[in-house]
């Protein structure tokens, strides 16, 4: 007599657990084992039948049993292709019935703004819902909160999110997310309660999150985001703790929204308890025999308030210091001895190195495009050596300044059934480091100017630059071609070449007829003798030809006579750079040193041009930065043969000395022109400070600026009597274009023949 059952629709998990207990509590519909002759399947669309039968815990011939078709009802749930199964048996025959999930055809959103399309299609596809994956209602509905989710944390708290399914012909369907966004909840009141030492504006102040900042419509500083609520009570928390109150507490934090989700308001309770003092620090545990060098490292200083960052510091440092020693895993705790009745603290390091290890295996993951080499070359920790957290810190350093990765982390972990090794995985984020322009632009100096350029740091993954220029701006006209090699040589040596074809019309004050028409390349070579250092030589080709006779300056007209209208060099190219800053882009600390000699000695020009810079960035708190830059450039005609004015030096205006035009310091020919000169010095010192509203954000901030400088002919001294000057303010933008520079000025020692400029602005100035 034939025997069927059929379970009800439920998850793979339960239907398992009714399953069990259905045959267990039903044994009148039990099967008696028989051997299979045959098995069929029925209701497949979509699915090949291969599929299923892959899945059965039997094959014709074996003996079936109810354990094998629970089992094989399991199993073929657990695909998650199905919603219902069946299995009939009769006569040795094994009959699987199957109803199939609709397929997903299309996935649609409709109101979407805030977020990208794209991205929501591939997170929802890590939910199971995908075009092409068979639709579950039950993974539409977590989706579907997972987007609310996604709105709470952009401060929109009205959202609503509908999922439709629209069947389809053969068996498909469309999921469609009609999402009402509504606007923005905003912070409208931010209170502090239970603070007596520090006033309540300047704790709000070291805040990311703002409750009124005028430029909120930049930065959204006002939207509330949790994980940024927790953000700013570690910086209230630190803030506390680094000036001597140990026992601070945030007892609780209320966030309050109005009835119609659009104000928020938050309140912050705290106990600041009494300041403390240390009186001493003591070392306990374990320190290798090496007491006296771990004191070294101790930024704790008795006599002053306790500072946990001091703390951090300290614990840090010793932790590093065994990880060059080759204990990865070394444990080092503070412990605070408190005296409340005195307000002093002893501070205890206590310290277990452990076990030292070695490194067996450096992996690399993450990287789609980019080579394994390009990345392992960098690295200054070594397959099978001992374990040194320095070079292991110095590695991921030099991997991140690469540019070519948005994320850059190294773990470490130990190799199972071994006490003495570990392995490491870097892991890197790949971004995109292609560019290509096509614009205009338009600068103080150079008016309109249109702008090409193709470029690509990482051409084919290699880890090599290859980029295209073009630039047409009033003043120089650039045809480059260039590839940049880093690592020529296995041990580091990088090789340049540049191609280029340019033209300048020097500024002066009579006309454009005339310009220096350049053609020339380059080879240059840089070898690293340290972590910061480089030295740089080269060899390059250059054609300068003098052309135009109307408003030519006399200068240019007299070396013409004597010299001709085209003068062939091949310079030398000798140079050093140090550079320590922690950034290229918004440096905060740290000091970059530069010498360069260009040596013209082969060729219708002999001259020496050299060029001397120094930059030191001080921090001053989280948020200032005073930037101090100092630039000499030198240059003179070598075998009897003057200096070749098509090098002079140009100043006035960015990059030299501000609110003064662009290159109209120095020597002024007789026709009115500005010649430029051999010598050039500028002095700039700029104080950052961040925009009232941006929080944190060192990607825009404004400063106050002083420079002074000049420029001198061949034979000139310089005397500060001739230095001109100029203070005044400005905005810096690291912008999606470059980074952009904007100032306002005034000369505070000039000349009356000066030419002033009081607003300037550029994209792509540095300093």
């Amino acid at each position: 007599m034939p025997s069927q059952f059929r379970l009800p629709r439920l998850s793979a998990t339960a239907l398992s657990i009714a399953l069990a207990a259905a045959l267990q509590a039903l044994p009148a519909a039990a099967v008696e084992p028989f051997v299979l002759k045959d098995i069929r399947v029925e209701g497949l669309q979509r699915t090949d039948a291969g599929t299923v039968f892959a899945a059965l815990p039997f094959r014709v011939g074996d003996t079936y049993n109810d354990e094998k078709g629970a089992a094989a009802l399991r199993a073929l749930f657990a695909t998650g292709l199905f919603k219902d199964v069946r299995l009939d048996v009769e006569d040795g025959i094994v009959v699987v019935i199957v109803d199939e999930r609709s397929v997903i055809a299309n996935i649609d959103f409709v109101g979407l703004k805030e977020f990208d399309k794209d991205a929501l299609v591939k997170s929802l596809k890590d939910f199971g819902i995908g075009e092409g994956q068979p639709f579950d209602k039950a993974l539409a509905d977590r989706a579907e909160q997972e987007l609310k989710r996604q709105y709470l944390t952009r401060s929109l708290y009205g959202a609503e999110v509908v999922t439709t399914v629209t069947p389809q012909e053969r068996n498909r369907v469309n999921v469609t997310f009609t999402i009402t966004e509504g606007a923005p909840a905003s912070i409208r009141d931010i209170r502090i309660v239970g603070n007596r030492v520090f006033s309540e504006s300047t704790l709000k102040g070291l805040f990311d999150l703002n409750d009124g900042g005028w430029l909120n419509w930049y930065t959204k500083a006002d939207r509330y985001s949790r994980a940024k609520l927790n953000a700013d009570l570690e910086t209230l928390r630190a803030y506390y703790l680094n000036r001597g109150y140990l026992e601070f507490n945030v007892d609780s934090t209320q966030v309050a929204i109005s009835p119609d989700k659009r104000d928020i308001a938050i309140t912050i309770n705290v106990t600041e308890g009494q300041p403390y003092t240390v009186t001493a620090v003591r070392l306990e545990g374990d320190y290798l025999g090496k007491d006296e060098d771990f004191k070294t490292l101790v930024a704790i200083k008795p006599g002053e308030p306790y500072r946990a960052e001091a703390v951090a510091d300290t614990t840090r440092a010793f932790t590093e210091r065994f990880g060059t020693f080759g204990f990865a895993f070394a444990k080092v705790e503070s412990r605070p001895e408190i005296d409340r009745a005195t307000g002093r603290v002893v501070v205890v390091l206590n310290a277990e190195p452990q076990r030292r290890v070695y490194v067996r295996r450096i992996n690399v993951a993450g990287n789609s495009r980019t080579r394994d080499e390009v990345i392992r070359r960098e690295f200054r920790q070594f397959e099978s050596s001992w374990y040194d957290a320095r070079k292991i810190k110095l590695s991921r350093d030099r991997v991140d300044r690469l540019g070519y990765f948005s994320e850059v982390n190294v773990e470490t972990a130990e190799v199972p059934g071994t006490q003495d090794q570990v392995d490491l995985t870097v892991t890197i984020k790949e971004k995109p480091t292609g560019n290509l322009l096509l614009g205009a632009g338009f600068s103080s100096a150079d008016r309109l100017s249109l702008t090409a350029s193709i470029k690509q740091e990482n051409v084919f993954g290699s880890g090599n630059y290859l980029g295209l220029e073009v630039n047409t701006s009033r003043s120089q006209r650039t045809v480059v071609l260039s590839t940049i090699d880093p690592y020529f040589t296995v041990d580091g040596v990088s090789r340049a070449f540049d191609v280029f074809y340019r033209t300048v019309r020097p500024l002066n004050s009579q006309g454009e007829e005339y310009k220096l028409v350049t053609p020339g390349f380059a080879v240059r070579f840089g070898v690293p003798f340290s972590e910061f250092d480089t030295v740089f030589f080269g060899i390059g080709y250059e054609r300068t030809e003098i052309k135009g006779t109307q408003a030519l300056p006399n200068n240019y007209f007299l070396y013409r006579e004597l010299f001709g209208s085209v003068s062939s060099s091949v310079p030398l190219t000798i140079g050093w750079t140090r550079d320590e800053r922690d950034s290229a882009l918004v440096p905060t600390l740290g000091k970059l040193q530069r010498v360069n000699f260009d040596w013209g000695l082969i060729g219708d020009t002999r001259y020496l041009r050299t060029n001397l810079q120094y930059q030191q960035y001080i921090p001053f708190g989280r948020r200032f930065t005073l930037g101090l830059n100092a630039e000499l450039g030198l240059g003179r005609g070598l075998g009897g043969r003057p200096y070749p004015i098509f090098k002079n030096f140009y100043g006035g205006g960015l990059g030299t000395v501000r609110a003064f035009d662009q290159g109209s310091l120095g020597p002024v020919d007789v026709t009115g022109a500005y010649m430029g000169g051999a010598k050039r010095l500028n002095l700039n010192a700029e104080l950052y400070l961040p925009i009232p509203g941006t929080g944190n954000d060192r990607t825009l901030r404004w400063f106050t600026y002083l420079d002074a400088g000049n420029v001198w002919g061949d034979g000139e001294k310089i005397t500060a009597e001739s230095l001109r000057a100029s203070a005044g303010l400005g905005l810096s933008w690291i912008s999606p274009v470059g980074p952009l520079k904007l100032s306002y000025g005034t000369p505070i020692r000039k000349r009356p023949e000066d030419r002033i400029q009081r607003l300037q602005f550029q994209i792509g100035t540095a300093f």
